[in-house]
C-alpha cells in the first residue's frame, strides 16, 4: 500500500525477535488513537495509517474495473487491499491496493491467515504524495523479485498511470487508454481509475 512514508524501526536487535505473518495477522486493527494497518519488512513491523476517502474511492475505481473488463470475461479474478506473503524466513508481507490473478493461477493458494501465497501476476499501488520516487521504485523492485509480472502505480495527484513491466516502465496519461499484455481485450481509458 503506497499511502504514506512508512518507519521502520531503526534496529532489528530492538525487537525480542522477528514476527512472522502470523503474529502479523493478529495484530489489533484498531487502536485508542484510530485505526491502523501493518505489513511485515522481513520480520519487522511497519505501521502505517489507514486510507483516506480518496485513496479509497480510486481503489474502489481500479477494483471495480478489473471486475468488469477482466474477471468478469473469465481472466482471473480481482483482489482489492490485500496481504500478500512475498517471501518467508523471515516474513515479507506488503498490503497491495489491488490485485489480479489470472486464470492460470487459480485456485489462489492462502496462508492460514489468509493472507495471499499466489504472488499475482499483477499488483496495483495507489501513490500517495507523501511517497518519494525512491520508495515507489523500491517496492515495484520487491514485487518483480517475487514473480509479479505487472505493477501498475496510480498517481491521483497528475492522473497517470505508471505500468511497469519486464520492459520497464510507461507512463498513461488520463486521455490514454491503459491495456495489459496479461489480460486481453483490456482496454480501459485511464480517465476511468480518477472518476470522482
Amino acid at each position: 500500500m503506497l499511502l504514506m512514508t512508512t518507519t521502520r524501526h531503526p534496529s532489528v536487535s530492538t525487537w525480542p525477535r522477528l514476527l512472522t505473518a502470523a503474529d502479523l495477522a493478529k495484530m489489533p486493527t484498531s487502536l485508542p488513537g484510530g485505526d491502523v494497518r501493518y505489513e511485515l519488512d522481513d520480520g519487522v513491523l511497519v505501521v502505517m495509517a489507514p486510507p483516506g476517502g480518496d485513496h479509497g474511492r480510486k481503489q474502489n475505481n481500479v477494483c471495480t474495473l478489473l471486475t468488469n473488463e477482466a474477471e468478469t470475461k473469465k481472466l482471473g479474478h480481482a483482489y482489492g487491499e490485500v496481504g500478500i506473503v512475498l517471501r518467508r524466513g523471515p516474513d515479507r508481507v506488503l498490503g497491495a491496493d489491488a490485485a489480479f490473478l489470472t486464470t492460470d493461477q487459480l485456485p489462489a493458494r492462502y496462508t492460514h491467515e489468509g493472507y495471499l501465497e499466489t504472488i499475482p501476476k499483477l499488483v496495483v499501488e495507489i501513490r500517495s504524495k507523501n511517497n518519494a520516487d525512491a520508495e515507489v521504485e523500491s517496492k515495484v523492485a520487491e514485487y518483480f523479485a517475487a514473480g509479479v509480472v505487472e505493477v501498475w502505480v496510480l498517481d491521483p495527484e497528475q492522473r497517470t498511470i505508471a505500468k511497469y513491466t519486464s520492459n520497464g516502465v510507461m507512463e498513461h496519461r488520463a486521455e490514454a487508454t491503459l491495456t495489459s499484455d496479461l489480460l486481453p481485450d483490456f482496454r480501459v481509458a485511464v480517465a476511468h481509475f480518477f472518476a470522482d
